[in-house]
């Protein structure tokens, strides 16, 4: 049987090595190319047609993993999502762009393997904390509430407003609007204020 050919793009040159070091030692995986950037790894997927795409969300500068992976898809090859980021707005928006699966960097060695033969299958492949979100999500048990307040603070947030303006807008100090951010933060599960007015546009919690 073939061994399944893989492509990784990860912006760290440290984490390629060790995943290359790592996947060298499966005699039916093959590593046939490896990208720093996004748009490296699209050029290289339309060249080498690899049977998966081992794809980091966080690539610096250039599109990013989610951008990346869009645009691999298009070509018809499986990727599969390995980053260090679980909350719901980096999932949502990887599968919704077309990624086979999405690992944590964290799994055992044996997991990315099953998981790289499940990807390249066409198989969803999932993490167990990532597989458990996605089900709550599905169930509509995952759906936080907001005060106000927070409801208020993310409606300036989607508007792109800085804290200084949000703290103007609402008459407030802007260790206010931080205390606030931070919750809601906590509550949409992201660390980022994109990822905040993504999962907030998604869930219709904006007033």
């Amino acid at each position: 049987m073939a061994p399944v050919r893989i492509l990784l793009c990860d912006d760290h040159a440290v984490v390629r090595a060790g995943l290359l070091a790592l996947l060298g030692s499966e005699p039916d995986i093959e590593v046939v190319g490896e990208a720093g950037t996004g748009e490296e790894a699209v050029a290289m997927a339309a060249k080498l047609r690899p049977d998966v795409v081992l794809m980091d969300l966080q690539l610096g500068a250039g599109i990013d993993g989610v951008e990346a992976t869009r645009r691999i898809a298009t070509l018809e090859v499986h990727v599969l999502v390995l980053t260090t980021y679980d909350t719901d707005a980096d999932i949502t928006r990887a599968i919704e762009a077309g990624a086979t699966g999405y690992l944590l960097k964290a799994e055992r060695p044996e997991e990315l393997f099953a998981a790289i033969h499940a990807a390249a299958q066409g198989r969803t492949a999932l993490s167990a904390p990532v597989a458990s979100r996605v089900m709550d999500r599905m169930r509509g048990t995952g759906r936080p509430t907001l005060t106000e307040r927070e409801r208020d603070i993310l409606g300036q947030l989607a508007r792109g407003l800085g804290n200084r303006e949000i703290a103007r807008a609402l008459f407030i100090s802007e260790a206010t609007v931080k205390t606030h951010l931070g919750r809601i933060y906590a509550k949409l599960g992201v660390d980022t204020r994109a990822g905040a007015v993504a999962v907030a546009k998604e869930q219709r919690l904006l007033p």
